[in-house]
């Protein structure tokens, strides 16, 4: 059986990890990384190009274009 904790404050973290290991469990910490670093690379250059005024504007017509 599994058991996973989540949001666990850091202070109680080594007591529930001392807890555990007493009772012999086998501990495995994963961290989460939800987003690809790639990506948030590339979300985050497209905002500072919006922000130069790099971006396009288009109207909707031209926007339901693409689509076809």
């Amino acid at each position: 059986m599994d058991i996973i904790l989540k949001n666990v404050k850091k202070k109680d973290f080594p007591v529930l990890k001392s807890l555990a290991k007493s009772l012999g469990f086998e501990i495995v910490e994963e961290n989460e990384k939800p987003y690809n670093p790639e990506f948030v690379k590339e979300i985050l250059q497209g905002e500072k190009d919006i922000a130069e005024g790099k971006g396009i504007k288009m109207t909707m017509k031209e926007l339901n274009n693409l689509w076809k």
